[in-house]
């Protein structure tokens, strides 16, 4: 038998890598040459312009009409976005330097910082993008048939906060950034407050108020209500009362009250959305507890589930918190039918549901953390009540049922506050004064055009 001969090809050691298995040693061809060389100039024109590419807004981009967003609001965003591109610019010329080091010598540590530094600064890049998108997803919507929509929502919550502060009856002027809407996806309206910080901006603090609204509730103009409790939100951050309103609660409770610190400390951890709710229903009218009623008017385990540890009232309990209120401002008989109405909605409560000495102790603990909230004069409300700041009462019911009777003619509102536009609604919907349709196209014409 003839023994095979033994092969002379060296076989590669184990483990080695794909570029050494291939017998790629040696100088670089012309060829290979030309090809990295133009590969190395790419990289650095690529993420320059990567980078450029997160330009300033301009003011008329997103429309000229009173629909765009305001010159203040895209200024205050490219003043916050040039502080992350003016460095990624910088750090692009670092990538720059980096690739031309490469092409006068390409050796493999030269390629390895090239390749380093582009991961590095391209990861930056991309940070930055991810905040530049949203902005820029949040102007164009402005562009769209959202465009009236919003900045309808805009000038509601804007009358809001003028009415607030001219209410105080101090020199304190209002906020230079005023709330901004913008549609979304999802069940509720939401707010993301001046200054918390937001995933969607890589968790910098946002820059002004943000009203987050359902596609289908721009649709429903008569359940806006709701804007007013997220505008409220902002109102109750920008005066400073998230911390004394708490320590008001709580301290009112356990001695004027004589409850127990544990049932306080729920009353006091329910003090945002309460008091949201508060500032609603004065700057909207009785409108703002039927839109309420609306959300959280569910199945009854959703309805009336109890959590002492909740920043949320159980939504059974928060709609006759709210109809205390409403029966303060002189609504009783309203007051008394909506609280019949909704307790035929949900007739029985087990312990299960909700703690009987909790229950017990509702409806006088309610009574005392209405008064405190509505009635009690704040150094925040220079002073005075939020029912002193904001008035209403049944002259301002009779002004809402006339702007229903015109919204549903499609006249003219006349001179009302904006705010008293979604109640308006609700008054010539609830009437059936006209179609749903008509309601909702005269609601967004009206308040464009004044």
């Amino acid at each position: 038998m003839t023994t095979p001969p033994v092969s002379t090809v060296k076989q590669p050691p184990e483990g080695a890598t794909s570029v050494e298995k291939s017998g790629m040693k040696g100088s670089a061809t012309p060829s290979e040459q030309r090809l990295l060389d133009n590969w190395l100039n790419i990289q650095a024109i690529n993420l320059m312009r990567h980078a450029k590419s997160l330009r300033p807004f301009t003011k008329d981009e997103f429309g000229t009409g009173p629909v765009s967003p305001s010159e203040a609001h895209i200024e205050a965003v490219n003043r916050f976005i040039d502080k992350f591109r003016s460095k990624v610019v910088e750090r692009a010329r670092w990538v720059e330097a980096a690739a031309n080091a490469a092409r006068q010598e390409p050796t493999t540590e030269r390629l390895q910082v090239l390749l380093e530094r582009k991961q590095v600064v391209g990861d930056r890049v991309l940070y930055v993008e991810g905040i530049w998108d949203f902005y820029f997803d949040l102007f164009v919507q402005r562009l769209s048939s959202f465009g009236e929509r919003l900045r309808s929502i805009d000038r509601i919550a804007a009358n809001c906060y003028e009415d607030l502060y001219v209410g105080l009856g101090t020199a304190q002027p209002t906020p230079n950034l005023l709330p901004f809407s913008y549609a979304d996806s999802g069940f509720s309206p939401m707010t993301f407050r001046r200054g918390v910080p937001m995933r969607r901006l890589r968790h910098n603090p946002n820059l002004f108020p943000l009203i987050v609204l359902p596609q289908h509730r721009l649709d429903n103009v008569w359940a806006l209500s709701s804007v007013l409790h997220e505008v409220s939100h902002n109102l109750q951050a920008d005066l400073g009362l998230w911390e004394e309103i708490p320590a008001r609660i709580y301290q009112r409770l356990t001695t004027e009250g004589r409850f127990s610190p544990e049932i306080a400390r729920v009353w006091a951890n329910w003090h945002k959305e309460t008091m949201a709710d508060m500032f609603a229903l004065v700057l909207g009218g009785p409108a703002a507890v039927e839109s309420l009623m609306d959300v959280v008017g569910r199945s009854h385990k959703s309805t009336v589930r109890f959590s002492a540890f909740s920043v949320h009232p159980t939504p059974y309990l928060r709609v006759l918190i709210n109809l205390i209120l409403l029966r303060r401002l002189g609504f009783d008989k309203m007051a008394g039918d909506l609280t019949r109405v909704w307790q035929r909605l949900y007739p029985r409560l087990t312990p299960q549901d909700i703690p009987p000495a909790f229950m017990k102790s509702f409806y006088p603990a309610a009574e005392m953390v209405v008064d405190t909230m509505v009635f009690q004069p704040y150094r925040q409300f220079a002073n005075k009540s939020l029912a002193q700041v904001v008035k209403f009462g049944i002259p301002e019911m009779e002004m809402i049922k006339l702007a229903g009777q015109r919204l549903a003619a499609g006249q003219d509102v006349g001179t009302i506050p904006l705010r008293f536009t979604i109640s308006a609604a609700r008054f010539a919907l609830d009437k059936q004064l006209a179609s749903p349709q008509i309601i909702t196209d005269n609601f967004y014409r009206i308040l464009g055009r004044r």
